[in-house]
């Protein structure tokens, strides 16, 4: 499984060249609390359950509070035949700390 840094992800998103799917998979009340703008939440149950709704040929970055479930999910859907697939390593807790220190954390 392929990881990017926050600040990879935050540079890449600024400059516009790719729009990448931004998978939020916490659980709803984390993703209230704070998110990623342009993110989708799609808790991590319902990821396993609707794999069908995502397009495996999309570029899409797993997202979660540390890089944990994040990357359980990304290798679920390595697992299902997704090529594009990245971790957002570290999760949100490093972009609030390396990329958006306005980000609420928790």
């Amino acid at each position: 499984m392929r990881q990017i840094t926050p600040v990879e992800l935050s540079q890449r998103l600024q400059r516009g060249d790719s729009k990448p799917l931004l998978l939020d998979v916490r659980e709803r009340h984390e993703f209230k609390y704070c998110h990623i703008e342009g993110s989708v939440h799609m808790p991590m149950d319902q990821v396993f359950a609707g794999v069908n709704e995502l397009d495996p040929e999309r570029e899409t970055v797993v997202i979660c509070h540390h890089g944990l479930r994040s990357a359980q999910v990304a290798n679920f859907l390595i697992g299902q035949g997704f090529r594009k697939v990245l971790n957002l390593q570290g999760g949100v807790a490093a972009w609030a700390n390396d990329v958006d220190r306005q980000m609420p954390t928790y």
